[in-house]
């Protein structure tokens, strides 16, 4: 199964709405490892790691986000896949 390496920068209302912790959990439960943080401006930015088939499901759900989230855009680059993460966690 190949493995790959997508990393999303998301616009729209995404800080202060839970939208890093329903990230984590929904990537978590997909079996994706990377990261989820906060950017200075306003918006959030993941780095997942898994199959296409998950990373695809997860862009798909980013669209919707949390439940508060108002997602208007979203910066797409498909990378070479690391293996660096150990688990999908929140960065500070």
């Amino acid at each position: 199964m190949e493995m790959t390496c997508l990393n999303l920068i998301v616009k729209g209302r995404v800080q202060g709405v839970f939208f890093r912790h329903y990230t984590r959990k929904r990537a978590t439960d997909m079996g994706l490892t990377g990261w989820v943080k906060n950017l200075d401006t306003c918006d959030v930015e993941i780095i997942a790691e898994g199959t296409k088939e998950a990373l695809k499901a997860l862009l798909e759900w980013v669209w919707e986000g949390s439940p508060s989230s108002d997602v208007v855009d979203i910066k797409i680059s498909w990378k070479e896949y690391t293996g660096r993460f150990r688990e999908f966690e929140i960065e500070h």
